[in-house]
């Protein structure tokens, strides 16, 4: 077996209790002086995002805020960031929060210095070389939930606000210089974003192990970060303030996107449409239709999830791994299907047109054409 493979991994992660104090110094490692901190709407008035910006001021850098973020950023966020940027005379980002924060934080750093538009740069073959890679600038990335590992990502998920599809924008140089993952800045975070984040990252995992891609460092990432889910989400669901859980779970998200090198499967292909299209939470919605997913990959996927259940301390193969599945949605109090998320089946051809046309569909173990994944949409509902 001729056995060839591109590896790329990640950054410099400083992880731990209290250490949004170091912001300044990591913004300045990367020769920041007067950089941009960007988040959503949300977060903005939030007692951690004031901190962050008195890590910034108190390091000399100023206090400057861009907070014009939609929960799915599209490229009129976008514009909007790059003149903020460009008025204030910045010079970095500090992309902060979850992932529409952290994604339209690095693509403010990426579109800075290009004179094409955002779409020139989808992760389509080799369009990243399109860019002019001196104009990207530094960035440091500050989650403030563990579940999209965006912080460690080499791409942006942006809503094309016209079409109301997400394109997936990709840079090397999208992946930030410094990563800060405290996780103080995730306590108390409420209970539905702890569950729709934390199974993001569980999706991530379950999705790269199953890819048939060639990538053990993935995969080897992708199992011990669903451990890592398994073990620790649910206590930080009940449990606000676990400090252990919460450190764990930021871990498990950062692995996940890692591990995601490897590729993604049906359950990304199907909740970025769904998303782009109804607007729901992208963790909260890969939750969702995980069950379905994995019934329709069960003989592509069934002796790999064997082992993984082995791993995980779950008996029964591939029946006790979809059992175990079904009990933690229950217990974080996903929606059942669907149509408990409000949404009606009137759409599914037009959904599933643009599933297959998502970059994830191609990981998935089984080829996804256009008439199974209407049969798999449908059994979504």
């Amino acid at each position: 077996m001729n056995i060839t493979a591109n590896w790329s991994y990640p950054t410099a992660i400083k992880l731990g209790r209290g250490r949004i104090k170091e912001l300044g110094d990591a913004c300045k490692s990367l020769g920041m002086k007067k950089p941009l901190l960007v988040t959503d709407r949300g977060l903005a008035g939030m007692a951690i995002t004031q901190g962050a910006l008195d890590a910034m001021e108190e390091a000399g850098l100023g206090r400057a805020l861009f907070a014009e973020v939609d929960p799915n950023p599209n490229e009129i966020n976008l514009e909007a960031g790059i003149k903020a940027y460009r008025d204030g005379g910045h010079d970095g980002v500090v992309a902060f929060g979850g992932g529409s924060g952290l994604d339209l934080g690095k693509c403010i750093a990426f579109m800075v210095g290009q004179t094409r538009p955002v779409w020139d740069f989808e992760d389509i073959g080799d369009w990243w070389t399109r860019a002019n890679s001196d104009g990207i600038a530094p960035i440091v990335a500050v989650p403030t939930t563990a579940g999209t590992g965006s912080e460690v990502g080499r791409a942006s998920v942006i809503t094309n606000s016209k079409t109301h599809v997400k394109k997936i924008i990709f840079h090397p140089k999208f992946l930030p210089g410094v990563v800060i993952c405290d996780p103080e800045l995730t306590m108390g975070m409420p209970k539905a974003i702890t569950a729709g984040t934390g199974m993001d990252a569980f999706a991530h995992c379950l999705e790269a192990y199953c890819s048939p891609f060639f990538h053990p460092m993935s995969h080897g990432i992708a199992l011990e970060g669903m451990r890592l889910v398994k073990e620790f989400l649910p206590r930080a669901y009940h449990e606000a303030n676990d400090l252990e859980a919460r450190t764990n779970m930021m871990a498990a998200a950062a692995m996940g996107a890692v591990a995601f090198q490897k590729g993604l499967g049906a359950i990304h292909a199907l909740s970025h449409p769904i998303g782009a299209v109804y607007n729901t939470h992208h963790g909260m919605t890969n939750a969702v239709v995980m069950p379905a997913v994995l019934r329709f990959n069960r003989k592509a996927i069934e002796d790999k999830i064997e082992r993984a259940a082995a791993y995980l301390g779950i008996s029964g193969g591939f029946d006790g791994f979809y059992d175990y599945v079904m009990a933690l949605r229950s217990e974080l109090n996903v929606p059942e299907n669907l149509t408990a998320m409000g949404i009606k089946p009137d759409r599914i051809d037009e959904l599933s047109a643009m599933a297959i046309e998502d970059p994830s569909c191609g990981g998935n173990p089984v080829k996804m054409t256009l008439e199974n994944t209407k049969k798999l949409f449908a059994d979504c509902f």
